[in-house]
């Protein structure tokens, strides 16, 4: 049933435009820097070993594994053991399980074995933005106040550049999220991303999209849930913004793992297709699912 179903996924997937078929496209050295897996506190379809084994299977290059509420550094370590041949990643979502905006939780992080938590996102399903957007009555992350960067901020970014690590924006608004990168750019960040950027609660601009770049971050385009009755309108959205952000800016990533979707190696297949067949060349799709996402995470 499994099977029959994610070949329907990539029939939808790899339709161009035009509803002309689009073959899936082939993952060999590609990186997915958005994965989500088991263990987690609500259904996957998939655990962490299952989901680095399924990416080397199909010739991926690497995988970042993410959990919202608690570090992936130490499942990550366990993975690289059990699953050679494939370079997987990890890191920490600043969320209310781990504190909030808790220096000593990014600072844990880097000392945990093997070094492999790399990405620190600033809060997502706790961050102020997105309790707002979604009108709910509950405990939230703040990153900023009256227009300024809180000091805890302040210090986990300066974590960051110390370590070397990768700043991801998180569902911070697309203002917070350019104040963000302007810190990280003045205290040295090497390495940035814009999580997920036009997606809700984010819903950068192409302007506000373009000054991240300028910044010296990555713009992030998830291919997710691609089953929705939007697929194709939101992936032509994704490649007219993508034309004028520059595809040299610009990462494709996956955002999936979830119950009911395809799983990750299906859908990135897919959603690389679908790219494709938006227009962009091979050399633009090498660039935004390989070469982007390895300097990203400090490959060589």
């Amino acid at each position: 049933m499994r099977t029959a179903l994610t070949a329907l996924w990539l029939l939808l997937l790899c339709a161009t435009p035009g509803g002309r078929q689009q073959p899936a496209a082939p993952l060999t050295g590609a990186i997915d820097i958005h994965v989500h897996s088991l263990p987690d506190d609500r259904p996957r379809a998939l655990d962490a070993i299952e989901a680095a084994r399924q990416a080397r299977e199909r010739g991926m290059r690497a995988v970042v594994l993410k959990n919202h509420y608690e570090s992936t550094a130490g499942p990550v370590s366990l993975v690289r053991t059990l699953v050679p041949g494939i370079e997987v990643f990890g890191g920490i979502d600043l969320n209310l399980t781990v504190g909030g905006i808790n220096p000593s939780a990014v600072a844990h992080m880097t000392r945990v074995t093997g070094g492999w938590g790399r990405v620190v996102w600033m809060p997502t399903f706790d961050a102020e933005n997105q309790v707002r957007f979604s009108k709910e009555t509950r405990p939230y992350v703040s990153v900023s106040r009256n227009g300024e960067l809180l000091p805890p901020v302040r210090e986990v970014i300066a974590l960051v550049a110390k370590h070397n690590l990768v700043l991801a924006t998180g569902h911070s608004s697309a203002e917070e999220g350019l104040m963000l990168l302007r810190e990280a750019r003045r205290q040295g960040v090497q390495r940035m991303v814009v999580t997920h950027a036009m997606n809700p609660p984010i819903q950068m601009t192409v302007p506000q999209m373009q000054e991240a770049a300028k910044l010296g971050a990555f713009i992030e385009f998830v291919g997710s849930s691609p089953v929705a009755a939007d697929a194709g309108a939101r992936y032509d959205r994704f490649a007219e913004a993508i034309r004028k952000v520059g595809p040299e800016f610009c990462i494709l990533s996956t955002d999936l793992g979830q119950m009911g979707n395809p799983l990750p190696v299906d859908g990135f297949a897919a959603f690389l297709a679908a790219m494709r067949a938006r227009g962009f060349s091979d050399g633009e799709i090498d660039r935004m699912a390989r070469e982007n996402p390895a300097r990203l995470l400090g490959l060589r």
